[in-house]
């Protein structure tokens, strides 16, 4: 199994991922960046919608300035819906 770390996330994104479950890139990919956000969101109030988008990046290969416009539209349509639960 590659560790987090293989997808360029930090170390301390790495330990908060670790800490909702999430132990393994294949782990992530197998749950996605939005299931990915709404654990961290539980744990981590503070969470924001740029860490969805780096998360999506980081499964996607690329770099979050890549992601194009109708993904981060879909992403923060879904990060608004979870925002206040």
């Amino acid at each position: 199994m590659a560790e987090i770390i293989s997808l360029n996330l930090g170390k301390a994104m790495e330990k908060k991922l670790k800490s909702v479950g999430i132990h393994s890139a294949e782990t992530l990919r197998e749950i996605g960046s939005k299931e990915a956000v709404f654990r961290l969101k539980a744990q981590y109030p503070s969470t924001c919608v740029v860490i969805l988008y780096h998360l999506e990046a980081a499964l996607q290969g690329i770099e979050i300035k890549k992601l194009d416009s109708s993904c981060k539209t879909e992403l923060k349509a879904f990060f608004n819906q979870i925002k206040d639960h």
